[in-house]
């Protein structure tokens, strides 16, 4: 096929030999697959931003890092450079976080590099070397959707683990190879700890995967992994391996009012004591 405008480059610089097929558009990207020597891969050319179905929402760029306080300036008032700077950094949020989920043992892609708004990464197959389906795209049994749930599970938490929270997980990013689940699309990834959004995020996440199961395997309906896993994780407790139940403790007990008007009361005293004394020392 004729090589598309955005993948010239790497054609250029002999990253990629040949532009085999498109494999998919998305609301983000197109991808193709590729030869590179000897090995095929698959490019993922990100769409403009007036061309994206999936806007940028501060709820998703909260927390994220950029190289200088110039950059976030121009970002923040939306200048010309300030949107390059954006679109940078939607980009290589995917490739970072691919890097950091691979070292941490999470099934994505393999990444290789990212160039002029094009990441090259592992294309993905199944038992057969074809490009793997997507989740929803399987016939599931009963046994296997819940294999495959906590196998989805064990990765979310892997992830968070390693300080990333999807943002956008569900059966239409997820592709299956001969052994299991593979997590992709990762633009919108989350920083947990930066990320006043991430709680309700990460519980988004896994109950959308349990809303998808629950189809084959209906008792999934109920969980409440998403709760549990970061209940574990703010309380510092969050392993991976570590065994979960699905189902949260309420804690029915009454709030002691009593005793947070005391705290805000104290509190109080000891920022007037603080300013009384700041007076008394200048004069």
């Amino acid at each position: 096929m004729k090589t598309p405008k955005r993948i010239l480059p790497l054609v250029e610089e002999g990253l990629v030999d040949d532009v085999l097929r498109q494999l998919m558009s998305g609301k983000e990207a197109t991808v193709y697959v590729v030869r590179c020597g000897d090995d095929v891969r698959c490019a993922k050319v990100y769409k403009e931003a007036n061309q994206r179905a999936f806007h940028q929402a501060v709820s998703y760029t909260e927390g994220r890092k950029v190289k200088n306080s110039r950059q976030a300036r121009a970002m923040e008032k939306g200048t010309r450079y300030g949107r390059k700077m954006q679109e940078e950094t939607w980009q290589t949020a995917e490739v970072d976080a691919l890097y950091r989920l691979a070292n941490a043992g999470v099934r994505v892609p393999q990444p290789y590099l990212c160039h002029e708004g094009v990441l090259l990464m592992e294309l993905v197959t199944d038992a057969d070397g074809n490009a793997a389906p997507r989740l929803n795209d399987i016939e599931l049994t009963p046994d296997l959707a819940r294999r495959y749930h906590a196998m989805l599970i064990e990765q979310v938490v892997l992830m968070l683990c390693a300080g990333v929270v999807h943002g956008d997980l569900s059966e239409y990013n997820i592709l299956v190879d001969a052994n299991g689940p593979v997590i992709i699309d990762l633009p919108q990834a989350i920083d947990a700890a930066a990320n006043n959004n991430a709680g309700v995020m990460l519980e988004r996440d896994v109950e959308n995967l349990a809303t998808f199961f629950a189809q084959t395997a209906p008792e999934l309906a109920d969980t409440q992994y998403g709760k549990e896993i970061w209940k574990a994780y703010e309380a510092g407790e969050l392993r991976p391996g570590m065994t979960l139940t699905g189902k949260v403790e309420v804690d029915h007990r009454p709030a002691d009012v009593g005793a947070v008007l005391r705290d805000i009361e104290a509190v109080r005293r000891e920022e007037e004591d603080r300013l009384r004394a700041l007076q008394e020392m200048r004069h």
